[in-house]
């Protein structure tokens, strides 16, 4: 009798990792699926600078991207300029960010963005920032001088 406790109790001292590898699984599914969707998907050329990058990420920002049509996009939507005065103070109010990113094309005209940054300056957004992407060529070494 007491050797056929000591088996139940053996029984019960395993730990079944079954239902842990699964969740495991579903987890690296999920995690799969968003990290795509977390970048922005308007295809939009950014002109390259040398700028360092910006660590502002307290809250996240509302990304604007202007496409080489001239475009207009709220993170993935498209939207008119009409639409973008009238929806942005709420989209700001709703957020809870005061940070605007604008991404513009490099074969837009400048002043086709500067338009697009006064509008959204004038609907409360405290901080409007240019998204470029880092240039990787190597800078040319500068030629010295005669002497």
């Amino acid at each position: 009798m007491n050797n056929r406790r000591r088996k139940r109790e053996l029984k019960s001292t395993y730990i079944n990792v079954a239902p842990l590898v699964e969740v495991m699984l579903v987890l690296i599914i999920i995690f799969m699926i968003t990290v795509p969707v977390l970048n922005v998907g308007v295809p939009v050329d950014l002109p390259k600078t040398k700028a360092a990058a910006l660590n502002d990420t307290k809250t996240k920002p509302i990304v604007i991207s202007i496409d080489k049509e001239s475009k207009i996009f709220i993170e993935e939507a498209e939207i008119d300029l009409d639409d973008l005065i009238q929806k942005l103070p709420m989209i700001l109010e709703n957020g809870k960010s005061d940070t605007v990113y604008v991404r513009g094309d490099k074969d837009i005209p400048y002043g086709k963005i500067m338009e697009i940054m006064g509008i959204i300056s004038s609907t409360g957004a405290c901080k409007v920032s240019l998204i470029s992407e880092a240039d990787s060529s190597k800078p040319n070494p500068r030629k010295k001088g005669r002497g």
